[in-house]
């Protein structure tokens, strides 16, 4: 076979490689069930079943993934893919597949095509990131990269460590300095794959008087270099970020980079923010990032590849060392690594890359410059436009509080209020950040905590938007979301002081601080036989607090009343909810106090019934049992005797009475029954008194709910003068009926002005209109109407 033939092939099954590989993820995207020969849709088990011998045909392995991504659509409905993949994704899909076929070829071809890859990738990286002479490691793990720039640095820097290994690194300790502000567990897994104890590690701290606080104090790290010089230790290695992982803060790189070169330290970069030096305007403190020692690039979240490996760029003179390090190989596989971001660069072209991170660095502003608009909302970075990333949250400071603990939310000196205030706070953000993920699920938001800052919202567009789509419209559609929660958590924020104030006022109550709830609180109700002391488990307090639940849910009120969520604690607490409009919180609290009391008495009152009832009857026994032994003294022994008995009882009948007991359930006590067999009705006993209403009946208007405080203003003055137009049309009624004056002092109540006698005059014209009902006033005739 020539080289033209094996060429003609070779085209031949790339273009059905490529065909395939199409075909295959229409069929999945789209999610159509493939029936089989009897038109029925197969069922998909989750239980593994044996390998079958004859082997089965690509459509059935399609049928079988497309089961095991989206599940069964009669049990659960199919949810969409939130990844937008696109042509540029299967670009880079494709590359993992032509991968494993490349690599089918002879030694020399794939060499001479595995080298152009690598080159050609290495170099387009280099012009796009500003980042000069220098070499390029595409690795899976984000963190690999690091980890192999450690080793690099070990072995620069401790010229014996190839032949005697760690023993010469017992006697000069490396150190590895990690910023306070860095990616949770970033120095464990260096350690890890490093084999160095935790103790080489040294976290910098951040600025607490000057400048950011997520960005990293430089004058205590070079206290703290100096302390390690002078303790013998070696610091080897210094990472920097450009763009944290938490809010997106970027080190003063360029004073960093001065004071590695002063001591020697290797200075590794990483952070989001280093997508943006593919642009055209760069700001100076990221442009000093070009000239660090390496930096780790993500271009497959920034540019929405899926499945794309990770590039850390490094600059080193000798290859030797790379090689021993890992950050080179010979064999071709470790080179087709870059085969995908090569495929999908030259898909996407230099515009298509610039344009997509810029369109993310437009979204960032675009929200940031919304949102200082926006009211009680406090955005982290404002002032840093340059940041791809925006961290708000939502804030409002209540009357009262005191600014000068504001300052150190964390400091063990504020007063619990503040403590407190800040668990609401923070509460409150976690909620709206749900809401917000819900409602608007494009824009990728994600809820973080904060050491200072407290409960947050970040948005990070570099790494969400290319993968989800996120538009402009999509922001526009958060900020009105955002807007709309706000009355929500303004009202809640304000109720919640009030409502613990009015729980701890309140006696039987018992206020629970809960810091994970948004709503306006958390209520305990006391009962009688509860300990507070004991974790264990209250039937009677939870059988009082599940018949609570059930009454106040039954108010149809606007607030929503629970028993608590999963996790929390054994004791039984009633949880409420957020409120949008303002709540009478007496009423509220008096309400819980009162139902809560109710159902313990009328609890207690049965179980006392019961035992009443039981005492009764053991008393009724005895009573009855001392009475049959009377009757027989009385009647005597021979009349106990079947035959004899019956010859008396006809020569001399016994006339006894039917004795009984009845138990009275409302005096608690046995009475006899003699008076119902004698006149033939049953005693009513003692009239129970009617059961008295402990909650607050509270006049309302039509249509207004419970817990909302009375209207006021001009529905108030109207209806005052309303009853006063009624009180004065009843007292003209009373004179038009012949009343004297002594009468109508005695019908009028005490606090009421006395009413001057009426002259001849005008009795005389009061008795005409009592004659000539016809010509009565306007007002009498609407009195008669609302009699």
């Amino acid at each position: 076979m020539d080289a033209s033939l094996e060429k003609k092939i070779a085209d031949l099954t790339l273009a059905e490689m490529g065909k395939n590989l199409k075909e295959a993820m229409q069929m999945l995207e789209n999610g159509q069930r493939i029936e089989d020969e009897n038109g029925k849709k197969p069922v998909s088990e989750d239980v593994p079943g044996p390998l079958q011998g004859s082997g089965q045909d690509m459509v059935s392995i399609l049928q079988l993934v497309q089961n095991l991504m989206h599940g069964d659509e009669d049990e659960q409905p199919q949810s969409t893919r939130i990844q937008n993949i696109g042509e540029q994704g299967h670009m880079a899909l494709l590359g993992h597949s032509l991968g494993a076929y490349i690599s089918t070829l002879d030694k020399e071809k794939l060499r001479k095509l595995t080298t152009r890859i690598l080159s050609d990738t290495t170099l387009w990286l280099r012009r796009i990131f500003r980042y000069e002479n220098g070499c390029a490691y595409f690795h899976e793990e984000e963190r690999e990269g690091l980890a192999k720039i450690c080793r690099l640095a070990i072995h620069s820097r401790y010229e014996d460590f190839v032949v005697d290994g760690f023993d010469v690194l017992y006697n000069k300790k490396p150190v590895i300095y990690l910023s306070a502000a860095a990616r949770p567990g970033l120095g464990q897994y260096l350690c890890n794959q490093l084999g160095l104890p935790l103790s080489c590690l040294c976290r910098v701290p951040c600025n607490t008087m000057f400048g950011s606080q997520h960005q990293m104090d430089i004058a205590f790290l070079e206290k703290l270099i100096k302390d390690d010089i002078e303790r013998g230790r070696l610091p080897l290695l210094l990472v920097a970020s450009a763009g944290t992982a938490a809010v997106g803060h970027t080190d003063k790189i360029g004073r960093l980079k001065e004071l590695c070169e002063q001591h020697g330290i290797w200075l590794h970069v990483e952070g989001v923010t280093l997508a943006t030096l593919a642009l055209g305007y760069v700001s100076s403190p990221l442009l000093a990032a070009t000239k660090c020692d390496s930096m780790t690039l993500t271009p497959g979240p920034w540019l929405g590849l899926p499945a794309m490996p990770a590039v850390t760029l490094y600059t080193h003179d000798d290859p030797a060392l790379t090689l021993v390090a890992g950050l080179t190989s010979n064999k071709p596989a470790d080179k087709l690594r870059a085969l995908p971001l090569w495929l999908s660069l030259q898909y996407l072209g230099l515009d298509g890359i610039v344009g997509r991170i810029k369109h993310s660095c437009q979204l960032s502003q675009r929200l940031q410059e919304s949102l200082k608009k926006v009211d009680h909302i406090k955005i982290l970075m404002e002032g840093e436009l340059s940041s791809p990333v925006v961290v708000f949250r939502f804030f409002q400071e209540l009357p009262g509080s005191d600014p000068a603990f504001k300052a150190v939310p964390g400091s063990s000196v504020a007063p619990a209020a503040v403590g407190r205030e800040r668990d609401s706070c923070d509460a409150l953000n976690r909620w709206l950040g749900e809401q917000l993920k819900q409602l608007v699920p494009m824009c990728g938001l994600t809820v973080v905590d904060l050491e200072v800052d407290g409960t947050c919202m970040r948005f990070s567009p570099l790494m969400t938007a290319a993968g989800l789509g996120t538009r402009g419209e999509d922001v526009d559609q958060l900020i009105t979301c955002i807007q709309s929660k706000l009355p929500t958590l303004t009202c809640t924020l304000q109720l919640r002081e009030e409502f613990r104030q009015e729980v701890e006022g309140t006696a039987s109550l018992l206020y629970v601080h809960d810091p994970n709830w948004p709503g306006i609180g958390v209520v305990r109700y006391e009962h009688a036989n509860d300990d507070n002391s004991s974790l264990k488990s209250d039937p009677e307090g939870e059988k009082i607090h599940s018949g609570l639940l059930k009454k106040l849910n039954e108010l149809e009120s606007d607030l929503t009343f629970t028993m608590g969520p999963e996790y929390k604690s054994t004791k039984s607490c009633i949880y409420i909810g957020m409120a949008s409009d303002d709540v009478d919180i007496s009423e509220l609290v008096e309400t819980i106090a009162v139902t809560a009391r109710e159902i313990e008495e009328n609890s207690r009152l049965l179980e006392n019934m019961t035992e009443v009832v039981r005492k009764g009857i053991q008393e009724a026994q005895v009573q009855l049992q001392k009475a049959n032994e009377e009757r027989l003294l009385e009647e005597g022994v021979l009349r106990q005797i079947p035959v004899v008995g019956s010859v008396l009882n006809w020569f001399s009948p016994v006339q006894a009475s039917q004795k009984g007991r009845s138990f009275n359930l409302t005096a608690g006590s046995l009475e006899s029954t003699e008076y119902t067999y004698v006149h033939k009705v049953q005693g009513t006993g003692v009239t129970p008194p009617p059961t008295p209403s402990g909650i607050r009946s509270k006049q309302r208007l039509p249509g207004q709910k419970p817990f909302k405080r009375s209207l006021r203003g001009s529905d108030a003055l109207s209806e005052t003068s309303s009853v006063s137009h009624i009180e004065d049309l009843e007292k003209m009624e009373q004179l038009s009926s012949g009343l004297e004056p002594s009468n109508l002092e005695a019908h009028c109540p005490e606090e009421a002005p006395r009413a001057p006698a009426p002259t001849d005059s005008q009795t005389e014209a009061l008795q005409n209109k009592a004659q000539h009902p016809e010509d009565d006033h306007p007002q009498v005739e609407g009195l008669e109407r609302l009699r």
